[in-house]
Order: structure tokens, then C-alpha cells, then sequence
């Protein structure tokens, strides 16, 4: 679903806008409540080149709650057209943006469907895309959703909560222990995942993320939360997220689409949080960006000619300053290619 906002008018205000409230994070340390913090932000701009006379339209396919979409139309870009799954961050994008008018279009549904929402717009090719992948603070901070152990909240964890797909409290009191073990394996990289899942199956019904979260570290040796700075469930809750939301499947999908949709000298930007959507785009990006060519007799294989070249050979990481301010940060990696 597309809607378009009314006249357009410069938002000067910039920034991340106002700070107002603290509370303590699962890192311990203290966040402004006001969720106005987008990650890699002058990094983002500097590497879509918004000011650039060529430079009119750009997909933000993770709006959430439009602070890259804002830093970047402040910076030049002409119109915007902004998605996500979650219908929640569509109308806090919304909110923001209000003041860019119908420089602004809105789509409610996930990025490897940008294709559609962008030909409904009448563009065939655009100048830029960004993917900041994973999830936002508002969505970690709703205490409704469930993406948090800081809260007494159901196991949901859907992006998109109007999707009739199988929530995390089906996944962890529907999956056998084995199957609960693996997911938490390949997806969370916990090295302890049988004897968690083994936990969870024994603890059954779990249905709040505070108690899945109790569990998850009673059943851990002390020795392994002692190594971790992490919340010793955290590994848990990403691999159930990711699960739920169908998240490597859809970052799979959408790189070589929106390649596609570039226009030549058009940039795709994408911002990865753990190492299994970091390891997915960085080989994505290396296989676009590599000719392949057939060796004599051999014509059976198949060519490729590269579609892009890296604008960064190594990802970007954030200054120690953001960091600081913002400890979710911390992970983050950006990769930029260029559409040859």
C-alpha cells in the first residue's frame, strides 16, 4: 500500500532531534528514549551522495523511524520512498517526515517487494538505496512485542504483527527440542543450544520474553555468562527473531534486486548488525562485482559480467563517539557498492 503526503516544505530542524528521557539498556548503560538516533548517519549520507545533481530518488527500505530517510533528504535527495514491515514504523516515519510533504511515498510491506512499490510510483530505475538491516530501537524498546527481555511481553516478535506467520511463542512451545537446538544454533550462533533448548522444552508453556529469558540463563553454565558481555539470552532472542521474520531469506532476495533497479552510478548502501547478514551481503556484493568467464572448451559454464563495483572494500564501522552515545551501534557494519 502506497500513500502520499500533501505539499512538500524543508525540514530544517535536523539532527536527532530531542532527547527528553533516559532508562538503563540491556548493555547497562543509559539510551534517550526518544529513539531519534539513526545508526552511521553522516557515513550513510556521505556514501549515497545526496547532493549530487543526479541524485533525485532514493528507497529506504527499512524506514523504521525515518531518521536516515530524514538526514538524507535534508542532504538533497529529492524524493524518498520509504518501507518497511512494520506498520508502527511506517507512521512514526510518517510523523517525522511530514514536514517533506510528497517528497515522501510510504510502503507497508517487506523491501524485496520494492520493485512494485517503486513501479507504482512510475520509476523505473532510482539513484539510491539503503538497507539497514536487523531491527529498531522502537521496536526493542515497544514492551508489547516481545523483541526485548526487558519486558513481561508475549513471544511475538513479528515485524509486520498483522502477518498470519508463526510467532516466536509458537516457534519456542511448538518446535521439538532438537529442532529448537538447531534453529538456536544456526541463527544465533549459541554454542549451547541444546542444552537451552533442552531447558526450553522442559519448562514449557513459555510465554512471556522476561521468563524465556530466565530460562535461557538459568540453563547456560555460569562459565559462559561469565565470558559474555551480553544479556545470556541474547543469542536466543536473535535466533528466533531472525526465524520469525524470515530475515536471511529476505537479505538473499533483495540484493540482486536492488542492483537491478539501480541506474548506472546508482548506490546501494547496507547496514549489517551480526555476522551472518554481514557474511550474507559481503558475499552478495563480491559475486556481483566479479566477471566470470567461461575457460576455453568449457562454454558450458556460465558467464557473468559484474554489475557493480565496491565503493568501500572494507565495511565502515562507527566512531568511538557514536558508540558511545549509542551502545546498539556498536556492531554495525556498512557496505557500499556502486551499479556499474
Amino acid at each position: 500500500m502506497i500513500a502520499r503526503r500533501g505539499a512538500r516544505k524543508r525540514n530544517r530542524l535536523g539532527g536527532s532531534g530531542c532527547l527528553l528521557l533516559v532508562e538503563p539498556n540491556e548493555y547497562g548503560t543509559f539510551m534517550p528514549m526518544s529513539q531519534h538516533i539513526p545508526i552511521l548517519a553522516h557515513e550513510v549520507v556521505a556514501a549515497l551522495q545526496p547532493e549530487a545533481p543526479d541524485t533525485s530518488r532514493l528507497i529506504d527500505g527499512t524506514v523504521g523511524g525515518g531518521g536516515h530517510s530524514l538526514a538524507l533528504l535534508e542532504a538533497g535527495v529529492e524524493a524518498v520512498l520509504a518501507c518497511d514491515r512494520d506498520a508502527s514504523a511506517i507512521e512514526a516515519a510518517r510523523r517525522r517526515l511530514a514536514a517533506f510533504g510528497d517528497s515522501v511515498s510510504f510502503f507497508h510491506g517487506n523491501y524485496v517487494d520494492m520493485r512494485g512499490a517503486a513501479t507504482g510510483l512510475g520509476w523505473r530505475t532510482v539513484d539510491a538505496i539503503l538497507l539497514d538491516l536487523g531491527l529498531s530501537s522502537d521496536q526493542i524498546d515497544d514492551p508489547t512485542r516481545g523483541f526485548s527481555f526487558r519486558f513481561d511481553a508475549p513471544l511475538d516478535m513479528r515485524f509486520d504483527r498483522d502477518a498470519t506467520t508463526d510467532t516466536a511463542d509458537d516457534l519456542v512451545n511448538g518446535l521439538a527440542a532438537d529442532q529448537l537446538a538447531d534453529l538456536f544454533f544456526r541463527y544465533g550462533e549459541e554454542r549451547h543450544s541444546r542444552r537451552v533448548a533442552s531447558a526450553i522444552a522442559r519448562q514449557r508453556p513459555i510465554r512471556s520474553a522476561t521468563r524465556l529469558a530466565q530460562v535461557v540463563a538459568d540453563a547456560l553454565p555460569a562459565q559462559a555468562k561469565r565470558r559474555s558481555r551480553l544479556h545470556p539470552a541474547t543469542k536466543v532472542f536473535q535466533a528466533l527473531r531472525i526465524a520469525v521474520n524470515n530475515e536471511l531469506a529476505a537479505v538473499e532476495r533483495v540484493i540482486p534486486i536492488a542492483i537491478d533497479l539501480l541506474r548506472p552510478g546508482g548506490r546501494l548502501a547496507v547496514i549489517t548488525f551480526h555476522s551472518l547478514e554481514d557474511r550474507l551481503v559481503k558475499q552478495a556484493f563480491k559475486r556481483h562485482s566479479t566477471n566470470l568467464a567461461s575457460p576455453p572448451g568449457m562454454a558450458s559454464i556460465e558467464e557473468r559480467r559484474a554489475s557493480v563495483k565496491f565503493v568501500n572494500r572494507k565495511p565502515i564501522s562507527p566512531e568511538p563517539g557514536e558508540t558511545s552515545v549509542n551502545p546498539r551501534s556498536r556492531s554495525a557494519k556498512l557496505r557500499v557498492v556502486e551499479r556499474l
